[in-house]
């Protein structure tokens, strides 16, 4: 029997590995952690969460939400581990990050067909593979990898951001709310008034950035939707406030009558409220700077920090000149591509890829048609769109309502058309599910 291969046990690679294994087919499963480290994570766990603990909305008529809603409907065990690991979040699906990777962890080695090897890969084996590597794709692989597809690679830099601890947190000032009281009152809130946020966002400017190991400063490229905190502030004095800070939809339900100049959210990271994130605060300042400058907001006077911003390279294919829709490589119908490496953004996004690239390897494995979901679906839509973007100018697309096809009719009202474009995905995904995806027999 052909050989499977998966390479990267992240989100993408186990969602892809889980899949194969569950079509009936044995499967290797390369994850190079502990042995080869990375800059981002900090466990040796599958499906490490290294940069925010959240899924993005929950709510169908979001476009982070109806691709998990997608993902429900066509088996994802990822999604079924994050739903049964949920932490309050108000909108937001956000799960509690040590038990959702140690249980995908445990589901992953306990799987009869699957085999975990804890070795870094440094060549691609012969047989059936699935890339899942991510955005920290070893030097040895991606070199290998640029040589075959004779493409440059893109790359920017990703940041994270700080976890304090909950007790730490002064509760006199930080109150607990959702932004216009959707959903339970899931966050922690900072307010500022103006001066405290004009003394906060002059310490930002001035603080000293890490240094970024091992590329120069001129190839620092960043991801508008993951821009560090310091490089927004240094944007003008008020493009904090209309960003992660903005206070609009926020009071204080202790002093209803008093408008913050400036908010802080953080995000619990776990059930029992012992971590919380700073939301959107993602940094590459000076540990020791980062201190000094965060426990400026009001209610982190003395915030303990479990986990401070770190920044990272992050590499990813020129999707449009070497994948196809059905995230095979154009030119090695036997390779395949799955997650960050394949120019999608956001963890959802990964899962949908693993999801489809295990799901075509059994196809290939099978000699049956590769698949692609309709474009009116938010999958459908994200892997078409990064097989046929403009090349030159490609860059990381997250879902979005953009990419989807236009509706029959123009509703000007974006939460109606929103509805609209999420009723039409799932009404779309059912038959298509229902004709594509009879589960091949596997050979033995």
């Amino acid at each position: 029997m052909t050989a499977i291969h998966v390479i990267g046990g992240g989100l993408a690679g186990t969602e892809a590995a889980w899949q194969i294994a569950e079509m009936g087919f044995p499967i290797t499963l390369w994850e190079m952690r502990p042995a080869t480290k990375t800059p981002a994570h900090h466990t040796e766990e599958l499906a490490e969460l290294v940069c925010s603990n959240s899924f993005g909305a929950r709510a169908v008529d979001r476009a982070t939400g109806l691709l998990q809603q997608e993902l429900r409907e066509l088996g994802s065990l990822v999604m079924r581990v994050a739903d049964a690991q949920a932490v309050p979040a108000g909108g937001a699906l956000a799960v509690d990050r040590a038990h959702f990777s140690q249980e995908l962890t445990q589901i992953l080695a306990q799987h009869p067909l699957v085999t975990l090897r804890r070795e870094e890969v440094r060549e691609i084996p012969p047989g059936m593979v699935i890339l899942a590597t991510g955005p920290l794709t070893s030097p040895a692989l991606a070199a290998q990898l640029q040589h075959l597809t004779g493409q440059e690679y893109l790359s920017f830099f990703d940041a994270a951001s700080p976890i304090v601890l909950g007790e730490s947190i002064n509760r006199e000032i930080a109150f607990l709310a959702s932004r216009y009281d959707k959903g339970e009152a899931a966050y922690l809130n900072c307010p500022l008034d103006r001066p405290e946020y004009e003394a906060f966002w002059q310490a930002l400017i001035n603080a000293e950035q890490a240094p970024l190991k091992d590329f120069e400063a001129s190839e620092k490229k960043f991801f508008e939707a993951c821009l560090p905190i310091e490089e927004m502030a240094r944007r003008g004095i008020d493009t904090l406030r209309f960003g992660p800070m903005k206070p609009v939809g926020l009071r204080d339900p202790r002093h209803p009558t008093r408008r913050a100049h400036a908010v802080v959210q953080l995000r619990p990271e776990d059930r029992a409220g012992n971590l919380w994130n700073l939301v959107g605060f993602q940094t590459n300042l000076r540990w020791g700077e980062q201190q000094r400058v965060l426990r400026l907001i009001p209610g982190l006077e003395q915030a303990e920090f479990v986990r401070y911003g770190v920044m990272h390279r992050n590499t990813f294919l020129n999707a449009p000149r070497i994948l196809q829709a059905t995230l095979q490589f154009r030119d090695y119908p036997h390779l395949l591509a799955a997650g960050q490496l394949t120019g999608t953004e956001g963890y959802a996004t990964a899962v949908a890829g693993g999801w489809l690239a295990g799901t075509n390897l059994v196809r290939l494995v099978q000699g049956l048609p590769l698949v692609t979901l309709p474009t009116t679906t938010m999958m459908g839509a994200l892997f078409y769109f990064i097989s046929t973007a403009e090349a030159k100018h490609f860059q990381p697309m997250p879902a979005n309502f953009g990419i989807l096809p236009p509706l029959p009719t123009t509703m000007k009202q974006k939460s109606a058309r929103y509805q609209a474009y999420s009723q039409r995905s799932l009404a779309d995904l059912a038959p298509w599910r229902a004709q594509q995806l009879t589960r091949p027999v596997p050979h033995h």
